[in-house]
């Protein structure tokens, strides 16, 4: 049972936290190119928040988390890679499989290789009051 007396962070906390964040991801970044090339950060962070939703609809497809043991007949069955050309460059992604081979994923569904207006969605879920948890 969860204690009743927890608290979430603060707008301030909050708003520490992603300063902090930025702060990490930037401090190594010399040139453009470090932030906004083929292998800069927000490519690198395309890619990762990508793959984290991909995650979350694997956890929804099978009903169990990522580390949980299944006594049931489908469970993860590894990964797929694949390139995703979006609107800023190419990026490359990890996919979950089942082991039935029914997972249908959403964010990128299968055979897709272009993704359009990904950063544009992700922005306004932000701009709608979602945190970068939700989304």
């Amino acid at each position: 049972m969860k204690d009743q007396t927890e608290t979430k962070p603060s707008n301030m906390q909050r708003a520490m936290a992603k300063q902090e964040l930025i702060d990490a991801l930037v401090a190594g970044c010399r040139s453009e190119d470090d932030l906004f090339g083929p292998e800069g950060v927000f490519t690198q962070l395309k890619g990762a928040v990508m793959e984290r939703l991909l995650e979350a609809e694997m956890v929804d497809h099978l009903g169990q988390e990522r580390q949980e043991r299944c006594r049931a007949e489908n469970s993860r069955n590894g990964h797929g890679e694949k390139t995703v050309h979006t609107d800023s460059g190419s990026v490359r992604i990890r996919i979950p499989r089942d082991r039935q081979g029914t997972f249908e994923p959403q964010v990128v569904k299968k055979g897709q290789r272009r993704l359009e207006g990904f950063d544009e969605k992700v922005i306004s879920l932000y701009a709608r009051g979602m945190t970068t948890r939700d989304i």
